[in-house]
């Protein structure tokens, strides 16, 4: 009975954490003068445990992060329209393209500790109304501060952004070493939040999942910031 007692308490504090992490607002609230100079958009993409942010290229961007050459993707392909970045484990991240490849290690390393690493893939035109995107609108200040906070995550061991070669998912992705280690209470998920309030977005305290951090979005930000599809 007292493993059951123990069980319960933990699995209320498990819904009274994530519903406050969800439900407390994180981040800078930005002025109306700063809300009409939301000019840059950006998107959230989502699956059931991950989240990206798509970035539109423009010749600014693509300068900002030429060193992806260096990881073989093709930035000059004139069909490029997003890069499309994400923070996560390196075990996890680069051993599971597909659920079919899940195996028991880089699941038991997610829920300790492990490497990170960061993953950029190139996208043609994303569809806006499909339920998995969440478009987003920023600053151009706070687009600003996001790509300085994307850019800073990834490390740069030899003085520069260094990829794991042999370790993408197909032609269009790449692997690089980032900064920080991973675990599954501070994941890619929190990694997202941080970024977008770095560009001025509101989000939850802690949103270790990709719905928890939609929510918070969609709580602590106007039209503004989150405009209706």
């Amino acid at each position: 009975m007292k493993f059951l007692r123990y069980v319960f308490i933990a699995i209320i504090l498990g819904v009274v954490a994530v519903t406050a992490g969800t439900v407390l607002s994180r981040g800078h609230t930005k002025d109306n003068a700063d809300r009409a100079d939301n000019s840059r958009s950006i998107l959230v993409l989502k699956n059931p445990i991950h989240t990206d942010i798509a970035i539109p290229v423009d010749a600014d961007l693509l300068t900002r992060f030429s060193f992806l050459r260096n990881g073989d993707l093709d930035i000059d392909h004139p069909g490029l329209a997003y890069l499309v970045i994400g923070w996560g484990g390196r075990s996890f991240y680069t051993e599971t393209p597909t659920w079919a490849d899940l195996k028991p290690m880089p699941v038991l390393k997610s829920f300790t500790l492990d490497h990170s690493v960061m993953h950029v893939a190139l996208a043609g035109d994303i569809p806006l109304s499909d339920e998995s995107i969440t478009p987003l609108r920023v600053s151009g200040d706070g687009y600003r501060a996001l790509i300085d906070f994307i850019d800073g995550s990834f490390a740069r061991p030899q003085g520069k952004p260094l990829p794991l070669l042999g370790k993408s998912y197909s032609s269009n992705d790449a692997f690089f070493e980032a900064n920080g280690y991973f675990n599954a209470l501070l994941g890619c998920n929190t990694w997202t939040a941080a970024a977008l309030r770095a560009a001025g977005v509101e989000t939850g305290w802690w949103t270790p999942l990709p719905p928890l951090l939609i929510t918070s979005l969609r709580l602590h930000n106007d039209v503004s910031v989150l405009p209706a599809q």
